[in-house]
This record gives C-alpha cells, structure tokens and sequence, in this order.
C-alpha cells in the first residue's frame, strides 16, 4: 500500500494527497505533519519507512469538503486519490492486492465548484498571465460558472487589471515582480492554443468570438493546460472566450482600489466598502455582477446608457421591482449548478436547480414581456428566459420535488417517470414489509422480545440478540447461523430472512442502476443545452443587479448620472454612501457638498482643518465616478459627469515592510504612478502630498505636484492640502480654483461643519483639534508659544514658501544656497516671553538693539 501512496505522491509533488482508505482520505509523511497542523487535528503514526514511523492523519469522507475548505484556504493544493475498485473486485487479484487507486482530481483556490468551498457572492477567478514581446496576454476563467475572458494589456496596466479580477489563483510561466503566482511553464504556447481553442468549441476559426493576439493566445495555453492538469478524466466549464480590452473599462490600479475601499473594506470584508452599501441584490449570481460591475466601470457611454435605462424602469416601477425581486429571491443559482453538472461533480439536486431555476425564469418572461416602451437590454435579456420549456417539463416529471445531493443513495427519480424503477421500488418494498413480518415471527418462536433485524453495510440483513439471550438462537434446530458476537449482542443469519434479503437486494441494486441511468441521461439534456441555460443565468443576474440598484437609488434618494462628450465633473449635493449610511446609524445627518470641475477649474486646491471632511469629500466624487460609469444611480442631487478613463486615488498609505517600503515612499511610489499615467480624461483625488517628510521637502513636492497635473497631465483633480502655501499658485495656474472645508471657533471649542467654501481656509485649526483629540493642557499651551513665534517669524520673512515663484517650471536642477539666519530672530527663538521679569523684558529690549545694529 505504501508503495503505491509513494507513485501517486511523486504525481502530485506540490499538492497534499488525500489517499482514500474506506471512509477516510488519509494523509502521510510532510503532507500530514502540514495538514494536522493547518486543520489542527491529531498526528499519529502508521508502520514505519526507513525504519522510522511513518506520520499520519486523516479525514472522514463525510464531512471532507470543510476540511478541503480550510485547506485551500490555507493556501495548500490538494490531490484527491480515489479508489478505482471496490475491495472485493481487488481480492479476485489475489488475496493480498491492494486496491486500485487513482488521482482523479487536483482542488486548487482556482479550480473550485463545489458549494461548501465558495463564496456564493464572490467570482472565483483562475488567471493566466504570459508576456509576449511589450505586451501581457491575460486568460481568466471562473469555471464555476464558465466565464471565461481573453485579451492583453501593456505593461503598464498589468497592475490594474490584476486588481480588477482579485484572482483566487495566478499561473504563470515566470515570475511577476510584485505578483503571487504558481509558475506553469508547460502550455503557454500561441499556435498551440489557438488549435486548442478551436477543437474545445469546435470551431475552425476564432474570429466569431473575436480577435485574439500572440500574447492573449499565450496565456489561453497557459491556462487550458492548468485546467486539464487538474482536472484529470473531467471537463471544466468554459463558455466561449469573451475579448477583453484595457480600453473598455475604467483603469483602476491597486492602490486606489484599496484607498476607495471599492468591493473590500481595509478591514478585509465586505461591510464598509462601497459593494456592501450599494448592493440590494438577492441572488448570489447577482451580488457577484455588481461586484464585477463595481470592480469595472465602464467606459462606452452606449453600455452605460443601456444599463442606466433598465435601473430606471424599476426605479420608477415599484410594483414590478418588488414582484421581480421576490421572485429572484426564490431563485436556486442555476449558473454554478450547471458549472458542477458540466464537470461532472453535479448531483441530482443541481438538476432540481435547473428546473427550479428555469422554470421560474419562464415565469419572469411572462411578467417583463408585457411591459410597453421597454428599454434595450431588457428587450434583448427576455429571449434568453424562454425555450427552456421542454427541459424545465422533462426534469420536472423525472425527479422528486427536493432531490438528494448524494445520487448513491436513489430515491431521486419521481413515481410514475418510469414504470420498470417503479415496480422494482414495489419488490424492494415488499421484501422489506415481508422482513419487518419476519421480525415479528422470530420474536414469537424464540420468546425474545428484544430480538431486532438490522441492516448494516458489511452483513447486509441480520438478526440481533442481547446477548443474554444469544442460548435461545444456538441450539442447532433453532433453524438460526451464528455470524457474530459482540460485547452486548449477537448477530445470526436465517435461510427466509436470507431469501428475502437477496430479494431486496437485487431489487435495490437494480433500481439503484436504474436511476443512475436515468441521470446520466438527464445530465446529457442539460449539458445539450449549457450555453443557452448560461445565458439565461447572465440574464437573471442582470435583472436582479438593475432591480437592486433601482430600490438602492430610491431608499437613498440617489439621481441618475447623465454624461457629455467633454472633460466636466459637475456634482450637486454629493454624498459618500458609506459614511452617510454610518452616519444615518447613529442619528446623524451627513453633510452633501457640490463638486464642479471643468476646463476652466479642472484642479482644485482643498485646505481645512483635519477631521473637517477633505477626505470624505473626496472619496465620494470618486466613488460617483465609479458607480456613474458601472451603470448605477448616485448619491447626489444631480451629477453631470464626462467619462473618465483611469482613477487614481492617493489618500492615505501605510508601510510596506515586507517589500522595504515606509509610508513616504509608498506615497511617493503611487503619486509617481498618477503622475506617468493620467491622461486629460482621468480622475484624481490627492490627499496630503508630501506630508511625511520634512517641512521643506514636503511643501517642493506638493508644489511640483500641483504643477505637474496642472500643465502636463492636465487632468480633472481634487488636491486636499495642508500647505496654505500652495494657495499662491491659484495666482498664476489658471485652471486652479481654491476651496475648503468650513470650520468654526466657538468660545474656545473647534466646530466643524462639513461644509465646502470658495477660496483658501483661514488657517488649520490644528491646535483646535489636537484639543479635542485630548492632548494634555500643559502640551497645548506650549504648542500655542511655539505656534505663536513660528507664525511671528513667518510674517518677518515671508513664510516658508517666500521665494517659489522664481523658480522657473520643472527646473532640471535647482541651485541651492545656504540661507543665512537672522540674528534678531535667533536671539527671539530663545526667549521665554511668560517667564521674563519687567527688568529683564527691558535688558533684552537694550540687547536686542545692539544685534540689530551689529547686523547692520
């Protein structure tokens, strides 16, 4: 046995290998010491190798899809060896043969249907990464529900894209720098995977699907190899490749991702991000498109519109919303059932699904195809809920109404499908009433009322005793054979309870065979018709998005975005619907603020106070982009927006450690990215540029990144800024417009009111909210001094940035000269004014003189 543990483990050198021995996989050697240790289970040992013993833990196979869950989860690959023949097929070998076993399967992060292991409400994207010449061809595939992409990318949007999927896995056939992958280097191959594609869509050429580059065709290779690797003697689902542009969505890199909270909050869940406040959706096929949606905004004004017009026949058709929604709700996920059933892991309910599903889908048509002035997309989704008739009707006479998941057991083929399944059902149960007959019998002839007929798997019917009265049944004219004794019982056998129970048996095997044979025949009706059953799950999913985001626009009062040709970002009353909902939890009233960029103000300078609302305010114009652009209402009175073809967002940064990386040069790294990548359509939202490191430092690269966007990137920008001193820029950069956010004194206490205002703000009421953060009084108060003879010498000298304007635009190189120090001001500098008596106020008065003229 060991020796052949030790064959299929050199098959699956980078994989966990549960080995199945009966009701158990079984684990040896470092793959048991790694899994005892990340399912926290026990470690033994079995025989010995080498003369040491052998480590080992185990599964039951029961309950082997949470341990696979946790597994994967832990970031390990798992090979599933299956026994190929049954015990007593093996022993017509030879007594001592060992049972025939076969790696039938490969579980990895990327490969996943089965329910247990998935997020119902979450994609599970394998991707494919391969770059050839300048460009990177990308192959992801969701193979649970079949969706499949291809297209390429320049280098430079690798990073975005990449985010955009949140693979489960990456397979690539070399390192990316910056990027977790499983190096393949087998398959990546263009002509060989056009051939591939060809035969797996029986197709003799690829242009109906569209136009597929050497790099894109490098990465399908890549990715179909994976697939059958893993898979073995099974098909994953795929449906046919859809091209997939960098073009024709939004560009959103990692960071801004990550700084918007976009589908994941900085907490690592769902609750808080922009996905968990605006999804309304009811299916799970539903919540993973909006997140897609969310994940890639769009950027053909058509689709948009399209999507918009089907929100907006829900908003403003409440009693058709709230029909369409219950009936989704009740909706099985049809989608990732045909994904199981397509590599067949399906099982008789997942056909009950598709009955459910489809079925219910028949009636949707009914209800959406009366509906008169019906926009685009609906008009094109409703055929794709109908022609499923003769399926829905066929699955709907063959199975019970809750078929089983496990097919082994029977009983999911319905009364009256067929009559031969029915009359063995009748023998069967015959045979059983007759054995429970028996039972009764026994009992009367040998005065045991406790005497039992039980059935297990290893002796089939039996007769059962206490033991005490085991003496009744072994006379040998009892007409009864011993078969085994127990601690507390024994078990015999009888000839009629024999007969009856092969009667049984026979019956149950054939029936048993029978319905396999039924189901195989119906898993075949339906993958005859998987592309179509597809569709109609795409269609479901869209209906329940629009559905969704119609009820969320009205529950929040949210307006529908309308877009023009040119470069504006006009808001009205725009709010952040993460921190209005947070707000609206504790009783609040969030604070709505307008936003209007345009040619003429394409960048504005925000200053305030910290807490005052800069951030917020703006994150939400960005998440307004994002929802405006994935075909959603949003959070404002009015929103007229040109579309924006990259987001940056650069609020806020956190260390890097474990790529060598302090907050700062995480800063510097993405405000470089913006920088090199914003193009006159783009969107960006900048926030405390320059803030960790020295002063003078700071303030030089927040002033040349205000110039930069200004005069070369030219792009719509919000800068939220703590640099007053950039407010002098507005006096020469013509497209800059200054705004803050209000705040006010109030006998001694900070008030902010959230509230943005023309022009600069007065000053940063720092120490304001130092206090209300409660720094100790004694800190404050100095603070104050200090403060107090900093801002006196910045009056002196003209402030920090006296002298920037000669400084001529995008310098190659400054010329750097020492200051000399004021002597007046450094003697000031060390003055204690509170602590200075009237005598010696009058001395430094006379010293203070001396310095001054000494100075010259």
């Amino acid at each position: 046995m060991m020796a052949q543990y030790l064959a299929l483990k050199a098959d699956a050198t980078d994989c966990l290998l549960f080995y199945r021995m009966g009701d158990f996989f079984e684990l040896f050697f470092d793959d048991a010491k790694a899994a005892a240790q990340c399912l926290d289970i026990a470690l033994t040992s079995r025989g010995e190798h080498l003369g040491e013993p052998i480590p080992m833990c185990g599964v039951p196979i029961h309950a082997a899809e949470t341990y696979l869950a946790r597994l994967i989860k832990g970031g390990h690959r798992v090979a599933i060896a299956e026994q190929t023949e049954s015990p007593a097929e093996a022993k017509k070998r030879g007594s001592k043969s060992v049972v025939n076993r076969a790696i039938v399967r490969v579980v990895t992060a990327g490969t996943l249907t089965e329910e247990a292991l998935l997020d119902s409400r979450a994609a599970n994207w394998l991707v494919a990464v391969a770059k050839a010449g300048e460009r990177y061809g990308i192959a992801a595939a969701d193979i649970s529900t079949g969706r499949f992409e291809l297209g390429s990318i320049p280098a430079a949007s690798l990073d975005a894209e990449l985010a955009r999927l949140a693979a489960a896995e990456i397979i690539a056939p070399e390192p990316i720098s910056g990027v977790e992958t499983q190096e393949r280097r087998a398959g990546f191959d263009s002509m060989a995977a056009e051939k591939r594609l060809k035969d797996r869509f029986d197709v003799l050429t690829l242009d109906g699907f569209g136009s597929f580059d050497r790099p894109a065709l490098c990465a399908a290779g890549g990715l179909l190899t994976y697939l059958d690797e893993v898979a073995r003697d099974s098909v994953a689902f795929l449906r046919p490749p859809v091209v997939r542009a960098s073009g024709d969505h939004m560009m959103i890199d990692a960071a801004t991702r990550e700084s918007l909270e976009l589908t994941v909050a900085t907490s690592g869940g769902r609750p808080g991000s922009l996905l968990h406040a605006v999804d309304r959706t009811v299916t799970g096929a539903g919540a993973r498109l909006l997140a897609s949606d969310i994940g890639a905004p769009l950027l053909d004004r058509t689709l948009i519109e399209a999507r918009l017009d089907l929100v907006t026949l829900f908003e403003r058709d409440a009693g058709t919303r709230d029909l369409v929604r219950r009936q989704l709700k009740a909706l099985p996920d049809i989608g990732r059932a045909l994904g199981r059933l397509v590599a067949g892991r399906g099982c008789p309910r997942d056909l009950g699904q598709l009955r459910d599903g489809l079925g219910e889908a028949r009636r949707l048509h009914a209800r959406l195809a009366a509906i008169p002035d019906q926009p685009d997309l609906l008009s094109a989704l409703l055929p794709t809920l109908t022609g499923h008739g003769e399926l829905v009707d066929l699955l709907s006479r063959a199975l019970v109404p809750s078929p089983p998941i496990d097919a082994a057991q029977g009983g999911y083929i319905a009364e009256g499908y067929d009559a031969a399944l029915d009359t063995l059902r009748a023998t069967g149960g015959e045979g059983r009433r007759a054995i429970a007959l028996l039972e009764a019998d026994y009992r009367q002839r040998t005065g045991v009322a406790a005497l039992k007929i039980r059935h297990n798997g290893v002796l089939g019917y039996h007769i059962e005793v206490p033991a005490k009265h085991a003496d009744a049944l072994m006379a040998a004219d009892s007409g009864f054979t011993h078969r085994q004794t127990m601690a507390g019982a024994v078990r015999f056998n009888a000839p009629d309870l024999h007969e009856h129970a092969m009667r049984v048996g026979q019956a149950g095997a054939h029936a048993l065979a029978a319905e396999a044979a039924h189901l195989e025949t119906l898993i075949g009706e339906a993958l005859h018709r998987s592309e179509a059953i597809a569709a109609a799950a795409d269609a479901l999913a869209r209906l329940d998005v629009s559905a969704g985001l119609a009820e969320r626009a009205v529950e929040g009062g949210w307006s529908r975005p309308h877009f023009v040709g040119h470069n504006c970002f006009e808001i009205e009353g725009g709010r952040h619907p993460v921190v209005e909902d947070a707000v609206r939890a504790s009783g609040g009233r969030f604070v709505a603020n307008d936003c209007g960029l345009s040619e003429q103000e394409r960048l504005w300078l925000v200053t305030g106070p910290n807490m005052g609302g800069k951030s917020t305010f703006l994150r939400q114009n960005a998440l307004i982009a994002v929802l405006a652009q994935a075909g959603a209402y949003v959070p404002a009175t009015r929103a007229t927006l040109g579309l924006v073809d990259r987001l940056f967002s650069r609020v806020g940064a956190s260390d890097n450690l474990a790529r060598g990386r302090s907050t700062f040069m995480v800063e510097m790294v993405e405000t470089a990215a913006i920088l090199s990548q914003a193009t006159e359509r783009s969107f960006v939202i900048l926030d405390e540029v320059g803030r960790g490191t020295s002063t003078y430092d700071g303030l030089a690269i927040a002033w040349a990144v205000v110039e930069a966007i200004h005069d070369r990137n030219r792009c719509r920008c919000l800068f939220a800024t703590h640099y007053h001193e950039l407010t002098r820029l507005a006096e020469r950069l013509d497209a800059l417009s200054l705004h803050h956010v209000r705040a006010r004194e109030w006998k001694g206490d900070l008030v902010l009111l959230h509230e943005l205002g023309r022009g600069p703000a007065d000053r940063s009421y720092g120490l304001a909210v130092a206090k209300l953060a409660g720094l100790p009084g004694p800190v404050l108060a100095r603070a104050k001094s200090v403060l107090a003879k900093l801002e006196a010498g910045r009056a002196a000298t003209g402030g920090i940035a006296a002298g920037l304007d000669d400084l001529p635009l995008f310098a190659a190189a400054a010329q750097a000269e020492e200051e000399s120090v004021d002597p007046v001001h450094a003697a000031l500098d060390d003055i204690d004014v509170d602590a200075l008596s009237p005598r010696e106020a009058l001395d430094l008065i006379y010293r203070l003189k001396r310095i001054a003229a000494e100075a010259g």
